[in-house]
C-alpha cells in the first residue's frame, strides 16, 4: 500500500506531499542508534531452547511421529472395541503414555525456564511416564484389561 502511494505521487508530481507525511525509516529504537548497530528493541522476548540442532530432522521426525501416533490412537478405539485382546490392550498402554510423555514434555518446554528447573521436571516426567505405564500393564496383565474396562465403563 505503502508502494503504491509513493508510485502515485510521483506519478501525480506530488511526491514532495507525500514524502513528508509517510516515514522513511522505522520509529523503533532511532534515537540512540549508532550507525553500525541494529535497532534496539523496547523489551526483550523470551524464547524456548532448541533443542534439535540446526538442520537437523530430528524436530522434523519427532513431529510426524506425534502425528502419527495421534491417528493411531483414533485406531485403536475401534479395535480396541471389535477385538477387545492383550494385544491391543499393551499397544493402547503403550501409546497412551507415550502420548501424555510428549504432551506434557512439550508444557516443560513452553512452561518451565532455568536449566535446573527444566532438569528436575524432565526427571519428574520420566518418572511419571514409567509409573503411568507400568500401573498399565500391571492393570493388562492382573486384570480385566484396558478394553474391557472401558467397556464395562460404557455399559452401565
Amino acid at each position: 500500500m505503502m508502494a503504491a502511494l509513493v508510485g502515485m505521487g510521483s506519478v501525480c508530481r506530488r511526491s514532495l506531499l507525500l514524502r513528508s507525511l509517510l516515514p522513511l525509516r522505522p520509529l523503533i529504537g532511532q534515537r540512540d542508534r549508532e550507525p553500525d548497530r541494529p535497532p534496539r528493541l523496547p523489551a526483550s522476548l523470551h524464547t524456548s531452547p532448541v533443542s534439535h540442532a540446526a538442520g537437523s530432522k530430528g524436530a522434523s521426525l519427532h513431529w510426524t511421529a506425534e502425528r502419527v501416533l495421534s491417528v493411531a490412537l483414533l485406531g485403536l478405539g475401534p479395535v480396541a472395541y471389535m477385538y477387545p485382546v492383550p494385544a491391543v490392550d499393551y499397544a493402547i498402554a503403550a501409546a497412551l503414555t507415550l502420548h501424555g510423555h510428549w504432551g506434557l514434555g512439550q508444557v516443560i518446554t513452553d512452561y518451565v525456564h532455568g536449566e535446573a528447573k527444566v532438569k528436575a521436571a524432565n526427571v519428574g516426567l520420566f518418572a511419571l511416564s514409567a509409573v503411568t505405564f507400568a500401573g498399565l500393564c500391571y492393570f493388562n496383565y492382573n486384570d480385566i484389561g484396558i478394553c474391557k474396562a472401558v467397556a464395562l465403563l460404557w455399559s452401565k
